[in-house]
């Protein structure tokens, strides 16, 4: 299945089927602009001392197609980042994905922060969240929880400096990744987003997004993080 991709656009302005997405009203929005770079189209994000997404409304059961493959390249870490901790909790680059779900369920804690959200931020968020984030130190398939809620998590999908001013393709079973972040079976996925933030470290972050496919089976073959999961370094794409 393929989410709408950035390099069936014109460069010069936004892709279409995406929309911005401001978490925070108080906060400097990432720029994201369609940019033309090695030969196509992509999305070039910079973010000094901002944090917004870029979101697509989905409406699919990932268990059909529950291999995520996307594209990103970065030139530089930010210094400073440690998404362990909340003042320091940003990442050059994430893939987000929202997945619906029974919030009634949840702690009633949970269900106060949700409507809190909703009245600071203007939107629902998902019943859950999982990023895929560039992180400095910790090993790849670390999963982090937020501090800001139990119902967001993020994965490691790339650490450290290897990989740095390359395009990166990666691919990743979001079924079992769900399934390890939050101890259940996912329910529908609504949407899938980029955000590259900088507003908690405020340092300036440059980063492109390629192309983001969910497929019915892996299209990687080297495998680094276990058999369920897939990176791989490739030129840049015609």
């Amino acid at each position: 299945m393929t989410v709408p991709p950035f390099s069936a656009n014109v460069p010069g302005g936004m892709p279409d089927g995406w929309k911005p997405l401001i978490i925070l009203r108080t906060k400097k929005p990432t720029q994201y602009r369609l940019v033309r770079k090695e030969g196509r189209t992509v999305l070039h994000a910079r973010a000094d001392s901002a944090s917004s997404a870029l979101m697509h409304d989905l409406d699919v059961d990932p268990v059909r197609n529950p291999w995520l493959q996307w594209q990103w390249k970065i030139p530089a870490l930010l210094k400073t980042a440690d998404n362990t901790k909340r003042a320091t909790e940003d990442s050059p680059v994430r893939i987000v994905l929202g997945f619906d779900g029974d919030k009634d369920s949840l702690p009633f804690a949970d269900q106060v922060l949700f409507e809190t959200a909703k009245v600071v931020t203007g939107h629902d968020f998902p019943y859950a969240t999982l990023m895929y984030i560039w992180e400095n130190n910790l090993p790849v398939g670390t999963i982090i929880r937020s501090t800001y809620s139990s119902r967001i998590k993020m994965m490691v999908a790339e650490s450290g400096p290897v990989g740095l001013g390359e395009w990166r393709v990666l691919s990743r079973n979001i079924v079992e990744d769900y399934e390890k972040a939050f101890g259940e079976k996912p329910g529908r996925l609504i949407g899938i987003g980029v955000l590259t933030d900088t507003d908690n470290t405020g340092e300036s972050a440059e980063a492109w997004y390629g192309d983001i496919r969910l497929e019915r089976a892996p299209v990687l073959t080297t495998v680094v993080d276990g058999p369920a999961n897939a990176s791989l370094t490739l030129p840049p794409f015609p």
